[in-house]
C-alpha cells in the first residue's frame, strides 16, 4: 500500500483537542501484545507522531508498553497529548523538550512529563528560543547554541564581531537563562588563532568537562576587516578568490560581500574544552587527522563528538568539506573517528578511517551503549552524482575499530528518525517507510543486524524516547 493512500480514509473526520478520531484497526489505542515485555517502572516509551487529517498535519505524543512489537496510533487513541511539534525533540532525565525555533515570533518550546498515573501532561512553563545550531546536556541543563552577529565591540568600520548565544533550561526547575553577549567574553572571532569565525557543534559532557566540536566557518565582515593577520590579512595566499565581491545567496546561505562563506581548514580538526557549562576558557585539542567534527544537511550541523561508558571521548568526522567545489576550501581527508581519553585535553593516537571500511561516509551519528556507535550512512560515496541521501545504518565497534553495516532494514527507508534510544544493550530507531506505516527498529550492535518492532499509524515520527513517571 502506497502511503499516501494511508490516510484516505481520515478525509472526513475531524480531531479534538485532546483525543484525536481515528482510523486504526487497533480496537486497543494503547495495545501491549508482549505484557512480559513491558516496564516494571510504571514508564513508557513516548513517540513524537506526525499524522495528516483532512490536509492538515497534526503532532500528538503517543505513550506505548514497548517497542518491540505491536502497533501504536495516536488517533482514536486517549492517552495521547496533541502538540504543536518541535525543532528537535529532547529526552532528558524523565523530561521530554519540544525544542522549538522561535524566529518571528513563531512556535514555543514546551515540555512534558509522565505524571504519578503514568499519564503524558504538559508542564507549565514555555520558553521562546531564538534560532539554534546545535544543542546539549550539561548536569541538570538543556544547552542550546547558535553563533550569530553581536551587538557590541563593533570595529573602526562599524562592523560586529560574530559572538555565541547560549540559552540554558534548566529542566527540574523550569527555569530559562542566556550568556551575557553583551559582555564581550563570548566573541568567536579569531576563535582557533586563524583569523576565521566559528560555531560549535553538539556539546558532551564526560566527568565535569563540556567538549564541543570547533567548526571553522570562514572569514566574516570583521574578521577580513582585521589587518593583524600575515601580511595584514587573514586570507591564504592564492584564496583570494575565495572572497565574495558582492552580497548574494539566500536564507542560511546567504552572504555578505568582504566575507569568504566557508573555512579555509577543511583537513584539521579542533575540540572546544570547557571546564564546566560557562562556555568560557576553554583549552583546544586539535589534529590533522580527520576534519572538522560535524556532520551535515544543507544548513544544519549535527553533532558528531560522543563520549564511551567509560568517558572516552569520540570525535567523528564524515569530511564533507570534501563536498566543497572551490579550491582552497575542498578537503581531502577520509571520514574517520579519533579518540579524546578520558579527563585529558588533548588526542591520543587513536585513529579509524571509517570510509575504508564502509566504502563511503555518513551524515551522522550517535552514541549506542558501551563503546558503541551507530552510523546514519550515505546512499554512495562523494564524488561524481553524490546525492547526500542517507538511508544507511552501520555500527562502529571503537575497541575493535570495525564498522559494519546494518543489515534487516527494509529497502524501503524514506527516512532515518533525528535521534535514537539505548535500552538493554540494544538501540532503537525509527525508520519511515515510503510503503507503509513508521517502524521502530531494534538493532543488535555486536551482530549488526536490525529487526522491526513496533509499528506507528502515523505519516511520520519525529522524536523518541523514553520516560518514567514522576513522583
Amino acid at each position: 500500500m502506497k502511503k499516501h493512500y494511508i490516510f484516505k480514509a481520515m478525509a472526513a473526520l475531524a480531531i479534538p483537542a485532546m483525543v484525536l478520531s481515528s482510523c486504526s484497526d487497533s480496537d486497543d489505542p494503547n495495545p501491549d501484545p508482549n505484557p512480559e515485555e513491558s516496564t516494571q517502572d510504571g514508564g513508557k516509551f513516548v513517540l513524537a507522531t506526525q499524522v495528516t487529517v483532512q490536509g492538515v498535519a497534526t503532532n500528538a505524543l503517543v505513550p506505548a508498553e514497548s517497542v518491540d512489537s505491536g502497533k501504536v496510533s495516536p488517533l482514536n487513541n486517549p492517552y495521547a497529548l496533541k502538540n504543536d511539534g518541535a525543532t528537535q525533540w529532547i529526552f532528558y532525565k524523565n523530561f521530554c523538550y519540544a525544542l522549538t525555533y522561535n524566529q518571528g515570533n513563531a512556535g514555543l518550546t514546551r515540555s512534558y512529563i509522565l505524571d504519578a498515573d503514568s499519564k503524558l501532561q504538559e508542564r507549565d512553563e514555555t520558553y521562546a528560543i531564538s534560532r539554534f545550531s546545535s544543542y546539549g546536556m550539561y548536569d541538570d541543563y538543556i544547552i542550546t547554541m547558535a553563533t550569530g552577529n553581536g551587538t557590541t565591540g563593533a570595529d573602526a568600520e562599524g562592523h560586529l564581531p560574530m559572538t555565541l548565544n547560549v540559552t540554558y533550561l534548566d529542566v527540574y526547575n523550569e527555569q530559562k537563562s542566556e550568556n551575557d553577549t553583551k559582555s564581550g567574553k563570548y566573541s568567536m572571532e579569531n576563535f582557533l588563532g586563524n583569523g576565521e569565525y566559528v560555531t560549535l557543534s553538539g556539546a558532551e559532557q564526560s566527568g565535569s568537562k563540556l567538549y564541543c566540536g570547533v567548526i571553522p566557518m570562514g572569514l566574516s565582515q570583521y574578521g577580513y576587516s582585521d589587518k593583524s593577520g600575515p601580511n595584514g590579512t587573514w586570507v591564504l595566499p592564492g584564496n583570494e578568490h575565495l572572497v565574495n565581491t558582492a552580497d548574494g545567496g539566500s536564507g542560511g546561505g546567504s552572504y555578505q560581500a568582504g566575507t569568504i562563506s566557508a573555512t579555509q581548514y577543511p583537513d584539521e580538526c579542533w575540540v572546544a574544552i570547557y571546564p564546566n557549562k560557562d562556555f568560557l576558557n576553554p583549552k583546544i585539542a586539535h589534529t590533522n587527522k580527520i576534519s572538522y567534527p560535524a556532520g551535515r544537511f544543507r544548513s544544519q550541523y549535527y553533532q558528531t563528538i560522543w563520549a564511551a561508558e567509560n568517558g572516552d571521548i569520540y570525535v567523528f568526522s564524515p569530511s564533507y568539506a570534501r563536498t566543497q567545489t572551490k579550491d582552497g576550501q575542498k578537503g581531502s581527508l577520509k571520514a574517520g573517528v579519533c579518540r579524546i581519553p578520558a579527563g585529558k585535553d588533548d588526542f591520543d593516537n587513536y585513529y579509524v578511517d571509517l570510509e575504508a571500511q564502509l566504502g563511503k561516509s555518513f551524515m551522522r551519528c550517535w552514541a549506542a551503549g558501551g563503546n558503541y556507535f551507530i552510523l546514519q550512512t550515505y546512499d554512495e560515496a562523494y564524488g561524481e552524482g553524490f546525492s547526500g541521501n542517507a538511508h544507511g545504518l552501520a555500527i562502529f565497534d571503537a575497541d575493535s575499530q570495525s564498522v559494519k553495516p546494518v543489515t534487516g532494514l527494509p529497502a524501503s527507508i524514506q527516512t532515518i528518525g533525528k535521534n535514537v534510544y539505548v535500552k538493554d544493550g540494544y538501540v532503537y530507531a525509527t525508520v519511515t517507510k515510503t510503503d507503509s506505516y513508521p517502524i521502530v527498529y531494534r538493532i543488535n550492535p555486536k551482530t549488526c543486524v536490525a529487526e522491526a518492532g513496533l509499528t506507528i499509524e502515523a505519516n511520520d515520527v519525529t522524536g523518541f524516547g523514553y520516560l518514567t513517571p514522576q513522583k
